[in-house]
């Protein structure tokens, strides 16, 4: 039980990352609130309070999509490992169900240990942002009680969203056959998930909804600010029906990606893999793609958010006197909290990368035996780490893009009192730190994986596992 618990921990680590997003956001909203009410500029505007109410309660529930997500593909991931081992308990006697409500189980318990360190975690970095924006002047200091109970939300939606992931992402465990336990087993290939109509039927119908609601959330959002709660569900049923045809959506652009990784056999065969497998791939890239996307749109939004409260600056400078300095240090620590579920993103494909090097020690050690030296696997897996994150870093800009135009444009669209269409803010420097830190994680995400598949020897490619 204990080496079957022992690669979960991926899934512990998000579970505790989300639970401290979501703890930290609620108490960053009370402290915002406090101060906000305090000012005397922001303290008499009803309409700042209600957007800072509705920008909390979309990012709450935005943490805890992505942290489902990347469960579920962790998961998923998890339980590829164990193909063999589940296969061998069905050809005891154990059946599929059983082993999927073990697995359910563990997602459980997964989940409670996360939300409890995610209580204490969250409470204590709203507390330190507390006292470094009060130290450097940013904010003033306010009353705020950090007992607040209604931290117990937060808790709870993580762990029912990991028990629930981890059922989602346990259902491979049902195609699983006893057969399977004296053979080797392999990822469905393209021609395989292309097969799966109802799953294919499924995204397409997810993703014209959703397009349909953010539609809807815009056309709101020229009366009320409303209408951003509505493109806020259009937005997770369209992004819903992208993870779900994520085999169809990445191959393409991992292949455009693969030919700018050079003509190398290590280049090659990094690109090839990474299309040959679109279920593992889509695993590994869908979850930075979403972090992407959300940081993407948030800093969209939020530059349209300042582009038009400057405007309307200028145009009444009597009325929004002031207001400047309470936005930055809004934007500010929203930045810094939006950065959690970047920061969940990226650990996810970086747990997914290394188990799935892990779980191809036969594949390593079939390419030593035919000739491969420990450099070519490292350059291998650098290449393949680099296709996945690029892939992931552009089709993640490109999305969020459209979806921050969309949210600032429900959000905002009726905040100068007529109808208005919302130019999106465009923020160069983001997007140039996120080209950055995608090679920063191409390198991290590489390390672990390539030193362990350097240890590959020749002769375990002979071996049966």
């Amino acid at each position: 039980m204990r080496s079957r618990f022992a690669d979960q921990w991926p899934t512990l680590l998000v579970a505790a990352l989300a639970g401290t997003f979501g703890v930290a956001l609620l108490h960053v909203t009370g402290l915002l609130a406090a101060a906000i009410a305090a000012d005397e500029v922001t303290g008499q505007s009803d309409t700042v309070a209600l957007l800072l109410g509705i920008v909390a309660t979309v990012f709450i529930v935005i943490a805890v999509y992505v942290s489902a997500i990347v469960t579920a593909n962790t998961v998923a991931t998890v339980v590829a490992g164990r193909t063999r081992l589940i296969a061998l308990l069905r050809l005891i006697g154990s059946t599929a169900r059983a082993q999927r409500a073990h697995i359910a189980r563990e997602g459980l318990g997964i989940g409670l240990v996360g939300a409890v360190i995610g209580v204490v975690a969250g409470t204590g970095l709203a507390f330190v942002l507390e006292e470094v924006a009060v130290a450097t002047d940013l904010m003033p200091a306010t009353e705020y009680g950090y007992l607040n109970p209604a931290v117990v939300l937060p808790a709870i939606a993580v762990v029912v969203t990991t028990w629930l992931a981890s059922w989602v992402g346990s259902r491979r465990v049902l195609q699983v056959r006893p057969i399977q336990a004296i053979g080797n087993s392999a990822e469905q290939d393209r021609e395989d998930l292309g097969r799966r109509r109802v799953r294919n039927v499924s995204a397409g119908v997810l993703f014209v909804l959703g397009v349909g609601l953010l539609v809807a959330g815009v056309v709101w959002g020229l009366t009320e600010p409303y209408g951003v709660l509505v493109g806020m569900a259009g937005g997770i049923l369209s992004f819903t029906g992208i993870v779900l045809g994520a085999h169809v959506v990445m191959p393409p652009v991992l292949r455009l990606v693969g030919r700018m990784l050079g003509g190398s056999p290590a280049a090659r065969l990094a690109a090839e893999n990474a299309v040959r497998h679109p279920e593992r791939s889509s695993r590994m890239t869908i979850g930075l793609v979403i972090g992407v996307t959300l940081v993407t749109t948030f800093a969209v939004t939020m530059e349209s958010y300042r582009a038009l409260l400057l405007e309307a600056q200028r145009a009444q400078p009597e009325v929004y006197a002031g207001i400047d300095e309470m936005l930055n240090v809004t934007i500010a620590i929203f930045t810094v909290l939006i950065g959690f579920s970047a920061v969940i993103a990226a650990i996810g494909m970086v747990n997914t990368l290394s188990l799935s090097v892990m779980q191809r020690t036969r594949e390593l050690g079939l390419l030593r035996a035919l000739g491969f030296d420990r450099r070519q696997l490292r350059r291998m897996i650098m290449a393949e780490s680099a296709a996945l994150t690029l892939a992931a870093t552009v089709t993640g800009i490109v999305l969020g893009f459209g979806y921050g135009w969309a949210g600032a444009q429900a959000l905002l669209g009726g905040a100068q009192g007529v109808p208005a269409i919302v130019l999106p803010g465009i923020p160069w420097a983001m997007f140039g730190g996120l080209l950055l830190a995608a090679g920063v994680l191409t390198l991290v995400a590489s390390i672990a994986p390539s030193r362990r598949a350097m240890r590959v020897a020749p002769v375990v490619a002979l071996a049966v596992e």
